[in-house]
């Protein structure tokens, strides 16, 4: 089932959580949309849902298959919804919660106890939990509940799946392995869906499209490696990962950098550059480098992390493969140069390409 958001907006009294929104989902995609808390990420997600109801804007509507359901109710959307904390009934085994949607149908619609049971199995194995259907919510680990809560959404046969930062209450570990899971298991259902996280590593490794937002706006949409690879605004590189900046102003449409750059508070110009994208040079590069002393250096990783300070003491971070470390390691108080092999530079907070000096 496709999903087509058009015009949606949402306000909280004086608060706007929701602004103008408009963006379309195909079929059998996975979509996450990230953004920090606040942002506004929830909010449509609930409103997809029908959990929550949008102004009424022109042109506002939220259409499944071509066919508006902005006025239809939570229980005619045919939505599976999966919270961050489980709201599993504790009082129920863990099969009687994955039946639980079956169960509360209208009578006309409802299954008999032999389907249902067989769907509940059929739940259980596709979670890899069928030995537990006899346990209460209680006796199981987190990732375990988190799975059992997805069991459940999508025993009523959803058309759309949406899930609302389903890792987010899981230790670092168990939300590496779930993610792998759920992409695993989307392939095999292949059911459009939607989760909502914060956590950009999440958001690229698992879904095929990924919708940034900031303030209650779309700033891009976009795959994993498009945003990654080309943001169109400094908000979308410095939230999907680590970044260094640097400070400038415009000097007859050329940015400036370092010592002649602005300060902080009046830069219009922002130079970013990401960790792995800095060279390390001993020697004074011919043009471009920045001075810089190291202060820490950490091995311990997939990557080795080294932290130094440039001539004004701000803090840099730069990302080696341990082959290229161990070719030259550096050490805490080297003088070093830093060169950038990639950078993208904002104006104003916009993608901007032009000439630039350090």
């Amino acid at each position: 089932m496709s999903i087509e958001i058009n015009h949606i907006s949402k306000h909280y009294g004086d608060f706007q959580a929701l602004d103008d929104i408009s963006l379309t989902i195909p079929t059998g995609k996975l979509v996450a949309i990230l953004g920090p808390s606040g942002c506004g990420k929830t909010t449509l997600l609930r409103t997809v849902a029908g959990l929550e109801r949008a102004d009424e804007t022109p042109g506002a509507d939220i259409l499944f298959d071509g066919v508006s359901a902005l006025n239809s109710p939570v229980n005619r959307r045919k939505v599976g919804f999966v919270f961050q904390h489980y709201a599993l009934f504790r009082q129920m085994t863990v099969a009687d919660n994955v039946a639980f949607g079956l169960t509360v149908k209208p009578r006309a619609e409802r299954p008999d106890k032999a389907t249902i049971k067989k769907r509940v199995a059929d739940m259980l194995d596709l979670v890899q939990l069928s030995r537990l259907g006899s346990r209460y919510p209680d006796e199981l680990s987190g990732g375990q509940r988190q799975r059992v809560a997805l069991a459940r959404a999508l025993a009523i046969e959803p058309k759309v799946l949406l899930l609302d930062e389903p890792f987010g209450a899981l230790d670092a570990q168990v939300r590496a392995s779930l993610r792998h899971w759920l992409r695993h298991l989307h392939d095999t259902i292949n059911v459009t869906s939607i989760f909502v996280t914060h956590d950009q590593e999440e958001a690229l490794e698992v879904s095929d499209q990924v919708v940034v937002m900031n303030k209650g706006r779309i700033e891009q949409i976009g795959s994993p490696n498009e945003l990654f690879s080309n943001p169109k605004t400094e908000f979308v590189m410095n939230f999907l990962g680590e970044v260094n900046i640097f400070h400038g102003r415009f000097e007859r449409d050329k940015a400036v950098f370092g010592a002649k750059g602005a300060e902080r508070d009046e830069a219009e110009a922002k130079m970013l550059v990401r960790p792995h994208d800095f060279a390390i040079r001993r020697a004074r590069p011919s043009e471009g480098g920045i001075a810089a002393e190291v202060i820490r250096v950490l091995t311990a990783g997939a990557l080795v992390k080294i932290e130094l300070v440039d001539e004004s003491r701000n803090l840099l971070y730069v990302h080696q493969s341990h082959a290229e470390y161990v070719a030259d390691p550096v050490k805490v108080q080297d003088k070093v140069w830093l060169v950038a092999t990639s950078q993208r530079i904002f104006r104003n907070g916009e993608d901007w390409s032009g000439d630039y000096v350090i």
